[in-house]
């Protein structure tokens, strides 16, 4: 699973102290893994499991997750996450895996292919950027404001302005509708 999810334009743990409606015999623990590594949970203590499970978690969680394990009495009151495991946020997996994009070809996006086009994957994560950024009423008017100030769209992006059906709108919504797609196509491309 993903140590993280995004919900109303915020961040929010995937890993969880506890959760009301479901439980998990002791005999029936597993192996959990993120991108920040595994958890072999089988056979172990509470105090194993919930360490385990903290060292996998994203970082800007691990201190909430930590504080409601002890004051639980499930992880001793002295625990630290181990400093191999403070650094769990996207920002340092990307730059860590950087290298390994750019110089030589591994991780690609679709390591087994994709049907779409490379047109078709600029505007999916352009469109994925404008959902982000329009989460919130907050960020909604932000974005609003900024692709309100947007001029018409620079000539590279004809062919992706004619794909959305955007080329020539035709009236105030759709003009609205190619100046967040211009803004969004600019935030997601750089």
């Amino acid at each position: 699973l993903r140590a993280t999810r995004e919900s109303g334009g915020k961040a929010q743990s995937n890993i969880r102290f506890n959760h009301e409606h479901c439980t998990i015999p002791r005999h029936l623990r597993d192996i959990v893994v993120t991108e920040y590594g595994i958890a072999d949970l089988r056979s172990k203590p509470d105090a194993q499991v919930y360490q385990s499970l903290i060292q996998i978690a994203d970082s800007r969680f691990q201190p909430e997750l930590l504080s409601q394990a002890q004051k639980a009495g499930k992880v001793p009151r002295g625990w630290k996450v181990p400093r191999r495991f403070r650094h769990n946020r996207p920002e340092y997996l990307e730059e860590a895996l950087f290298p390994f994009h750019t110089h030589h070809k591994l991780f690609p996006a679709f390591p087994f292919s994709c049907d779409f086009s490379d047109e078709e994957l600029e505007l999916a994560r352009a469109l994925k950027a404008l959902k982000a950024a329009t989460a919130n009423r907050r960020g909604l008017l932000r974005t609003l404001a900024s692709a309100l100030r947007q001029g018409p769209p620079p000539q590279r992006y004809a062919s992706l302005m004619e794909r959305m059906g955007l080329a020539s709108p035709g009236n105030w919504r759709e003009k609205l509708e190619q100046r967040l797609l211009v803004w969004a196509l600019q935030r997601s491309s750089g």
